[in-house]
């Protein structure tokens, strides 16, 4: 039987086409080769081109490319990993999850329960793929050992990831997900976005990292609560544009 290759992915990425994202997917990809990834997954919310776009570029790092997206259901956040499409925002959380599934990727938690960042509640997590245990943006441990409690408790897969969105807070906490080759002398050459997301489904994550300097987190949080509010702001002014103009869903 082929041995098992370990693969360093940070699946929970911010390109400037978040609204609260400030890197160039292009920038992001050079960091994430440069300190020793496997790949990065730009996961922007409620936008998938520039996704699309960096899993088309990955290879060119080195990297293995894989598209994703941070959908916004009615009840909290959902990463659709290792889909070309975006699940359309706004709709109850596990009908979301269906359709992840059937686009083809894992539905993954991130943040669960974390109200103040659109975390899904424990009652509306019916079903899931896999639960991000270690999210590298919490404050204190509280909330990463209260998600991993309740994946292993309901035996779900768990996933690290840094929830970056800026540069240097890539690949602060990643997984490293075991993929068993079909080729009897495989290298990593030989495994594709298809191969990690079967991986993750059988369970074979391991967390790896540690998390973000509370200056880092806090100076992060408050800048996107700001472009939230200025966003809420301009697009209910009819004669200012809106700003940022990511966040312009009408557009």
């Amino acid at each position: 039987m082929s041995s098992q290759i370990p693969f360093a992915i940070d699946f929970h990425v911010h390109s400037d086409d978040s609204y609260d994202g400030h890197e160039p997917i292009e920038l992001i990809l050079e960091q994430a080769a440069d300190i020793g990834l496997d790949g990065v997954v730009i996961t922007d919310h409620d936008e998938i081109s520039e996704s699309r776009r960096a899993a088309d570029l990955a290879p060119d790092y080195g990297l293995i490319g894989i598209p994703g997206v941070e959908v916004s259901t009615r009840h909290g956040h959902l990463l659709a990993i290792g889909v070309e499409e975006r699940p359309d925002p706004g709709q109850p959380f596990m009908a979301t999850v269906e359709t992840v599934r059937e686009l083809g990727g894992v539905a993954i938690v991130p943040h669960p329960f974390q109200r103040s960042r659109h975390g899904v509640r424990k009652r509306y997590i019916e079903d899931a793929d896999a639960i991000e245990t270690y999210n590298s943006m919490v404050f204190t441990g509280y909330r990463n050992r209260r998600a991993r409690t309740f994946a292993s408790r309901r035996d779900y897969p768990q996933i690290g990831a840094s929830d970056a969105h800026y540069l240097p807070n890539v690949g602060k906490a990643y997984t490293e997900v075991l993929v068993t080759p079909e080729a009897a002398t495989p290298t990593k050459a030989d495994i594709d976005g298809d191969d990690l997301v079967e991986a993750i489904l059988e369970g074979r994550t391991q967390i790896r990292g540690k998390r973000t300097p509370i200056r880092k987190s806090a100076v992060q949080y408050g800048k996107g609560a700001v472009r939230k509010a200025t966003y809420m702001f301009t697009s209910r002014a009819p004669l200012l544009p809106t700003v940022p103009a990511s966040m312009d869903r009408s557009t």
